[in-house]
């Protein structure tokens, strides 16, 4: 026999966190963006709004 009962509990719930830290981990492989690829992405953004904000025509009557 064990030294100490087991909680059943506890045991499932830490096995359930650990397949969902792996799963969120393979994610972050899979469809993650380098912290380069994101900044480029806001800089593209801000540039599209600039550009649009740049066509805008003034309605001053």
């Amino acid at each position: 026999m064990a030294d100490k009962p087991i909680n059943l509990n506890k045991a499932r719930k830490a096995r359930a966190r650990a397949e969902a830290r792996a799963r969120a981990d393979e994610n972050a492989v899979r469809f993650g963006q380098s912290k380069r690829q994101k900044a480029q992405r806001d800089a593209q953004g801000a540039a599209r709004i600039s550009r649009l904000d740049g066509h805008r025509r003034d309605d001053d009557g």
